[in-house]
């Protein structure tokens, strides 16, 4: 048993320990949302993800993204999995960092996920991915994304939205980075549901 998992059982049970360190989440979309996530994860407790993004870091990504800035230059997808594994070492991560014309292009690499998250800030790049989950035809046991995560102030009109049993949305619905800035405070409100949504998931429902 390692340090984390030591951590972990001071607040979940066995039973819960094990639902969490059996479920594989997909994250596509590692920077302000993503990046956050998944660290709010691995210190939940989760181990076992598949990271999506093309890009590399920037210095304007750390106003609100999980990186550093002797980092910038390297593809987020790498100092993503760098960084969580300073939380904890024992993790099962898998990257993809090409970019996909359609959900097809990668279906067979994500296709044992039990939850896939939508955390790009590109709308092209979050409508072939929610629609590629929603029309694979594989066993999509939740789907989680985002809209509406810009500006400040009025974090209270951030809600989870549910779509159906199986898929949610998260965000204001409305805010857009064109017109406002993203900026920590409100990108970690969103990043927090999804993260608390995968939690309670992974505990009560699969």
């Amino acid at each position: 048993m390692n340090d984390f998992k030591k951590v972990s059982q001071h607040y979940f049970t066995p039973e819960q320990i094990r639902k969490i360190e059996n479920t594989k989440v997909c994250i596509a979309g590692c920077g302000g949302l993503g990046s956050n996530i998944a660290h709010m994860l691995v210190r939940c407790g989760f181990r076992k993800f598949v990271l999506i993004d093309y890009d590399l870091v920037e210095e304007k990504n750390l106003n609100r993204q999980f990186f550093f800035p002797d980092q910038a230059g390297l593809l987020k997808t790498d100092a993503l999995v760098q960084n969580l594994h300073m939380i904890n070492h024992d993790l099962a991560t898998e990257t993809i960092t090409d970019k996909f014309e359609s959900f097809r292009d990668i279906k067979d690499r994500v296709k044992d996920c039990h939850i896939f998250i939508e955390a790009f800030d590109d709308p092209r790049s979050k409508a072939t991915f929610v629609n590629g989950v929603l029309g694979s035809g594989m066993k999509v046991n939740y789907l989680i994304a985002a809209s509406g995560i810009a500006g400040f102030g009025k974090s209270d009109d951030i809600v989870v939205k549910k779509i159906s049993d199986t898929f949610f949305i998260v965000g204001d619905g409305s805010s857009d980075i064109k017109d406002s800035p993203p900026l920590s405070p409100r990108v970690m409100v969103v990043a927090a549901k999804q993260a608390d949504l995968v939690l309670e998931i992974s505990l009560n429902r699969l």
